[in-house]
Parts: structure tokens; sequence; C-alpha cells
């Protein structure tokens, strides 16, 4: 699961080890990330390129050093050497707002293309939330290492394009609220593709009746580490998010 990175209660309970700053710097050192318009090794470091959101993210307890660079909003990666500990360390992600009713849009489709190790533990995501944070849904386009989703399997459905294995979760938030997770693993890695998420919003609202005719408000995509020993590049090619 990845955090609510606009929620300030759940960033106040994460806990973490001091991000050596100096020394994560050095992880920049490689291209493109000498010639990028913008990179932070902040724990919580942000900014908005071309209507997209960038998020170091650095959100969970044991982690290591982490720096995210950025030519654009859509074009981006980042440098991680976090321990091959348990728990997940960080969600770096790029943001799109959406902001409309899943029965008032009519196309909500996303592209990616990322490079990603070959070792590790991690997946590649979209977290897409509505604007009360009541339902989270995550799509897992591809994982490394002994990473797993949340909650209870609920078998395949095949939707937007791909395949998934799908589970289904309640996770308690430290305000003492919870909000329920709908995590869709693919169930073959892609690393390049097109995702029309809108038939999954409905199947989770009409099919299954999982949660009503929410908002939803943000869409991310990025890369759920939680281990990435001796540094680790993580980068996404190219990324567009429509809705209309």
């Amino acid at each position: 699961m990845a955090p609510r990175t606009t929620t300030a209660a759940r960033l106040r309970t994460a806990l973490l080890a001091p991000v050596l700053a100096l020394g994560a710097t050095l992880g920049l050192a490689a291209d493109p990330a000498q010639a990028a318009v913008w990179n932070s090794c902040d724990r919580w470091g942000n900014t908005t390129l071309g209507g997209y959101t960038l998020y170091n993210n650095i959100w969970g307890s044991g982690a290591g050093s982490q720096c995210v660079w950025a030519n654009s909003g859509t074009n981006w990666g980042v440098w991680a050497d976090h321990p091959d500990t348990g728990g997940i360390k960080s969600y770096p992600n790029a943001k799109k707002v959406v902001n409309r009713k899943i029965s008032a849009m009519t196309t909500l489709t996303s592209s990616y293309n990322v490079t990603v190790p070959s070792s590790g533990a991690y997946n590649s995501s979209y977290d897409i939330w509505d604007t009360d944070y009541d339902y989270e849904i995550m799509l897992w386009v591809n994982a490394t290492g002994p990473v797993g989703a949340l909650g209870d399997h609920q078998g395949t459905a095949t939707l937007g394009g791909h395949t998934w294995s799908v589970y289904k979760g309640k996770v308690h938030n430290a305000d003492g609220t919870y909000h329920d997770v709908f995590s869709f693993l693919r169930t073959s890695d892609s690393t390049a593709g097109t995702v029309n998420i809108l038939p999954i919003l409905k199947w989770i609202k009409d099919t299954k009746k999982w949660m009503g005719d929410e908002t939803i408000g943000d869409v991310q995509f990025g890369f759920e580490i939680t281990s990435s020993s001796g540094g680790k590049d993580f980068v996404t090619n190219s990324l567009t998010v429509s809705s209309g």
C-alpha cells in the first residue's frame, strides 16, 4: 500500500532513519540526473512540473538514502539505497489531479514506460484515491522480490486491457479511521503499456459494489520500494494520465 502523500496525519506518523543527504546526492552522478531540471534528496521533496506533482516520499521506517530527479513531470527517476529489510520504505511518484466523479467521466487512461532493476524488492504501481481518502485503488504493473498485496484474494479479472489478480483489504489509519484498499496485480510483469483505468473503477463500483460513485482525486504513478541495497535506479521514461 502506498501512503496518502497529501494527508498530513499520515506523514506525521511515518518513521524514518535520517537520510544522509550529502552521500545520497552522490547517487545522482549518473546521467540523466545530472541534466535534470529538478532534483531532491529531501525526505518529503516535491515540485510541480507540467501539471504533475512529483514526490520523493520516503515515508517508511528503516529507510536508507533516496534522491529523485526530473526532466519533466512525465520523465523522472529515483536513485534509492534502502536496506534489505521488510516493510515499504518509500513511494516516489508523480501525481495528476483528476477531481471528477466516476459517473461523470467518459475516459480515464494512462500510459507508462519504465526502466526498473532486476533485483531488490519493489513494485511499479498506480495509486488512485478518492477525494475523501476513503478508498485506495492500486494497480501493480510489475513487481520484483518478496512483495505482496494487502488483504484477501478475490480472484482474477480482465479489465482495462490487462488481467489482474485482485485483493481487497482495509487499512487502519493513525487517526483511528480506516480506508479500503483494492489492489490489482498484473498477472505478468510489464514495463510499458496503457491502462484504461475507468472500467476498473466502474467494476469496483457497479459490479462488486465495493464503493459508490466517488469523486476520484489523485492518480499517482511510481515505485513502491521495500529494498534496493547498494543503490538502484528506477526510471519513468514517459507517463501520461488523461481524463475526460
